[in-house]
């Protein structure tokens, strides 16, 4: 079959198109991964798919087809990825709650790309900030993963065949599922994960996809910009898979509310004084534990480390 067979699947018209199974979404996909699809087919199938919502399946069957080509990658403990987009939020204080996770002895695995975001809210100016390293391949990611516990390693790292079809963004001018998938990858194998939604309807999504791909624990909640970054002042629902089995977790606010995370307007190094103690700040302080908290209990583990004094 050629990709154009699959957009026929998915475009035929009413009553008679459908969704991809997993095995057809997989095929598909490894169509496009070994370069036998033409540029414009992808984006008919991208456009349908998103037209047409895509189902978990067609999630699954995308990453299954992604990580068969993925390079070995170090043993982590948690994966945590950070695809989020746009300009509508605040400074990445996850950075910090995922370096509070592996102060727990974790090993924390970021990857991640971001497009669109204001020079604030940039993740990967903030890593040195938040006291991350970036890696520039697998290997220099196992290494950081040794020395510090934590690492960051781009998309295009590892997956640079990913990377191409995020940015087909900018020729389409919408996100795909691609986004999505890139989320699921889970490239170490990680037997934990978490995850953040910005459109609450990902949230049950990913959860599916999730229990099909067989991922033993998994954390998803709908964060500040859609990365995994709880508001402290709010309730949130932490969706999950505990051992496969899907369920929901309420978390109660932290703080009085109503507050914003883009009420917060610090500059980057403020990111540095947080965990140094230089600062003192209740809201921030609190959007890191109780982000670190959210990890915590995906990795089924309970201690969460103040912030250094």
């Amino acid at each position: 079959m050629t990709l154009a067979d699959y957009v026929k699947i998915l475009g035929r018209g009413p009553g008679r198109s459908r969704n991809l199974t997993m095995d057809e979404a997989e095929a598909a996909m490894a169509l496009i991964l070994a370069g036998r699809a033409d540029p414009h087919a992808i984006g008919a199938a991208l456009m349908l798919m998103r037209l047409r919502g895509e189902s978990p399946e067609e999630i699954a069957g995308f990453t299954r087809a992604l990580r068969a080509i993925l390079p070995p990658l170090p043993q982590a403990d948690l994966d945590w990825p950070s695809y989020a987009a746009g300009r509508s939020r605040a400074l990445p204080w996850f950075l910090l709650a995922a370096r509070q996770v592996a102060r727990t002895g974790a090993r924390v695995l970021i990857h991640g790309w971001n497009a669109h975001q204001a020079g604030g809210a940039d993740v990967r100016s903030a890593l040195a900030l938040a006291g991350i390293a970036r890696a520039d391949s697998p290997d220099d990611a196992a290494r950081l993963l040794d020395r510090d516990g934590i690492a960051y390693l781009p998309l295009e790292c590892f997956a640079p065949q990913a990377l191409a079809l995020l940015r087909l963004r900018e020729v389409l001018g919408l996100r795909s599922c691609v986004n999505t998938v890139c989320r699921m990858l889970n490239p170490a194998g990680a037997a934990a994960a978490v995850q953040g939604v910005f459109h609450p309807p990902y949230l049950a999504l990913q959860q599916a996809a999730g229990a099909i791909l067989g991922q033993p624990r998994l954390g998803i909640l709908k964060g500040g910009g859609g990365e995994f970054e709880r508001n402290p002042s709010k309730p949130v629902t932490l969706w999950r898979l505990t051992e496969g089995t899907p369920h929901e977790t309420a978390l109660p606010p932290l703080v009085p509310g109503p507050q914003r995370l883009a009420d917060l307007p610090h500059p980057p190094q403020v990111l540095a004084d947080l965990w140094a103690g230089r600062l003192r700040d209740p809201f921030a302080e609190a959007i890191v534990a109780g982000t670190a908290e959210a990890a915590l209990l995906t990795l089924n583990a309970t201690a969460v480390h103040p912030l250094p004094a």
